[in-house]
């Protein structure tokens, strides 16, 4: 039997992907560009076409299409399965099967998602506990994978707000880590947002956990309203734990402390002596594109790069953080690359603000960073509306952020050729977004 899967260099698809090779069925898959995530899954056996959508994508022997939320119901590819009366669903719906068949924890909130997913997945490993993982980032742990297939009850996943995706998911452990305003080409304000988590936890069954942040601002909100939940279990960076946290983990920030203290939180329920949680953290590298630091040369010059996922402005803020703590005294540049026209038009104010703080003297007279390039908006296939890629580019962004530091430069390949003529060395380079900006890494090369 072979399952098809169109959007399959999504890092969630391309995950479920990986768990239907695993359990041994056919694999084939479609997307608009090729990426290493297509490369990847090219090397495993996945038959994979590339370029605009066609019906001949579709073998004779495709029993089940899963897609992408991304993908519009016009789809060429979708049209010809509904027609010839194949069993499509979309990632969300596939992996919602998967959580009633397992016992599942769920991780979800605006940010810190994938990497308290990874941890509490390492933690479950080095616990015996053997669990499925799908997680929306790649980790050395699983030899650079976003799946792992375990052989024991457990599933752990990523759980995401897009479009409402986690209404389909049936976990028994539900992680919140924070709640803001994101996806408002979704969502219609921040009361919606709540609303649709309250429906969400409303999934957990009688004796179903809620794990929350107790340190979020919107959290307190949402746990008013939800009254029906009578197990919460609430983390924070006020407990003991969290100096002891800080000490040992090798990820920076006191974001990811918050998020080893819900890992923390899950491994207790579990049951899971705090000596294997503890060195289950101490030992996490990271994951891709979280905070992942390089090294490379230019001009002759040792450079340290840092790429990173962030694509929201509170990410931004507390990655760029991390980075002033990590190198304090050190030049820091930031190359961003915004994600999203409708993101970058609903939160234009918080971008401005973010870059405008960070690139001012604060306290210790140090800004967060020296200097910020911003490239053109990264374009989301399936996601923008020609209307606000009309009112909304980069440009526009730095013009607003007015301060001389703050360049826009089109392309990788100029950003490229600015920094060979412009860094001293030393210099650290923060890398920054979600979408292709990664790639600049090779233009430095």
């Amino acid at each position: 039997m072979r399952v098809h899967l169109i959007g399959i260099g999504g890092i969630g698809v391309s995950a479920l992907a990986k768990y239907y090779l695993e359990k041994g069925y056919k694999v084939s898959g479609s997307d608009l560009v090729s990426s290493e995530i297509t490369e990847a899954l090219k090397d495993k056996g996945v038959k994979i076409f590339i370029g605009p959508h066609k019906p001949q994508c579709l073998t004779s022997d495709v029993k089940q299409v899963i897609y992408s939320p991304a993908v519009p119901e016009n789809n060429p590819e979708l049209k010809k399965a509904k027609k010839l009366g194949i069993k499509c669903k979309s990632y969300p719906q596939a992996l919602g099967e998967l959580t009633k068949k397992h016992w599942t924890i769920a991780i979800s909130g605006t940010h810190g998602k994938g990497t308290t997913t990874a941890m509490i997945s390492l933690i479950l490993i080095k616990a015996g506990l053997d669990p499925t993982v799908i997680i929306g980032t790649k980790l050395r742990e699983f030899e650079d994978s976003n799946c792992r297939v375990g052989k024991s009850k457990y599933l752990v996943i990523e759980a995401d707000e897009w479009k409402a995706a986690f209404l389909n998911y049936w976990p028994k452990i539900i992680i919140l880590t924070n709640i803001e305003r994101e996806h408002m080409d979704y969502f219609k304000d921040l009361n919606h947002i709540l609303k649709t988590y309250q429906e969400y936890i409303l999934h957990l069954p009688k004796n179903g956990i809620l794990i929350a942040n107790k340190d979020d601002k919107n959290i307190p909100k949402l746990l008013k309203i939800s009254t029906i939940v009578k197990n919460i279990s609430c983390y924070s960076l006020q407990q003991k734990e969290a100096k002891r946290l800080e000490r040992i983990l090798k990820i920076p920030g006191e974001h990811n402390v918050s998020n080893a203290l819900a890992a923390l939180t899950v491994a207790r329920i579990l049951k899971i002596p705090d000596e294997i949680s503890f060195e289950a953290l101490s030992e996490y590298k990271g994951a891709w594109r979280r905070f992942e630091i390089k090294q490379s040369t230019i001009n002759n010059q040792q450079l340290t790069i840092i790429s990173d996922y962030a694509h929201h402005p509170t990410e931004i803020k507390v990655t760029l953080k991390a980075a002033r703590e990590r190198f304090s005294g050190r030049k820091i540049w930031v190359v961003f690359q915004p994600h999203q026209y409708q993101r970058t038009y609903y939160l234009f104010k918080e971008f401005v603000k973010v870059f405008n703080e960070a690139l001012q003297k604060g306290e210790s007279e140090s800004p967060l960073i020296d200097k910020v390039i911003i490239t053109d908006i990264y374009d989301v296939a399936g996601r923008e509306e020609k209307k606000i890629k009309e009112k909304i580019n980069s440009e526009k962004l730095i013009k607003a952020i007015k301060s001389p530091k703050a360049l826009y430069i089109s392309t990788f390949e100029e950003v490229a050729e600015y920094l060979k003529k412009n860094l001293l060395g030393e210099e650290v380079v923060v890398i920054m977004g979600a979408g292709s900006i990664y790639k600049l890494v090779d233009f430095l090369g």
